[in-house]
C-alpha cells in the first residue's frame, strides 16, 4: 500500500468512527427521529459516505470502541455534530446533555471544561452559530483556564 492509499483509508477510517459514534448518539433516546435519520445521512455524506454504507451502519447493532481525535480542533469539531444530532429534534433531554460531556471526557477534555463547552455547543446550535466562531470561543476558555 502507498502512502497516498495509507492516508486516504487512514481517514475514512476516522470518519466512519466519528460516524459510529454520531449513530450511537441517534440511538441514545432508544429510536433514530425522522431529524436524526436525515442528519445522519447528510453527516454521513460529508464523511464520504455512501447511502447503503450510511444505512448498513445506522442498521448495526454492534458495539465500537470510542476513538477520540488527537486536536482540540477535532475534538471540537466531532462534538459539534454530536451536538448538532441531538438538537436535530429541538429537544436535548439531560440524558443527552450526559452523553456530550461524556464524549468531551472521553476525548480527553478536562472535567472543568465540559460544562463549558456543552454550554457554548447547546446554545451556538440553538442560535444558529457558526461553527468558527464557537471554537474561538471554547479556544478563549481554554486558554484562560491553563494561563492561571
Amino acid at each position: 500500500m502507498n502512502f497516498v492509499n495509507f492516508i486516504s483509508n487512514h481517514g475514512k477510517r476516522i470518519n466512519r468512527d466519528h460516524f459510529l459514534h454520531l449513530v450511537q448518539v441517534a440511538k441514545t433516546d432508544g429510536q433514530i427521529q425522522k431529524e436524526e435519520h436525515e442528519m445522519l445521512h447528510r453527516q454521513g455524506k460529508k464523511f464520504g459516505l455512501t447511502d447503503p454504507e450510511i444505512d448498513d451502519m445506522i442498521k448495526s447493532e454492534s458495539p465500537e470502541n470510542y476513538h477520540p481525535p488527537y486536536s482540540l480542533e477535532d475534538k471540537f469539531y466531532e462534538l459539534y455534530n454530536i451536538t448538532e444530532l441531538i438538537l436535530s429534534d429541538e429537544k436535548v433531554s439531560e440524558r443527552e446533555k450526559k452523553m456530550i460531556k461524556r464524549y468531551a471526557i472521553a476525548a480527553g477534555l478536562p472535567d472543568d471544561l465540559t460544562e463549558s463547552l456543552c454550554r457554548i455547543l447547546i446554545e451556538g446550535v440553538q442560535n444558529e452559530t457558526d461553527e468558527e466562531t464557537l471554537l474561538k470561543e471554547f479556544r478563549k476558555i481554554v486558554r484562560n483556564k491553563y494561563r492561571n
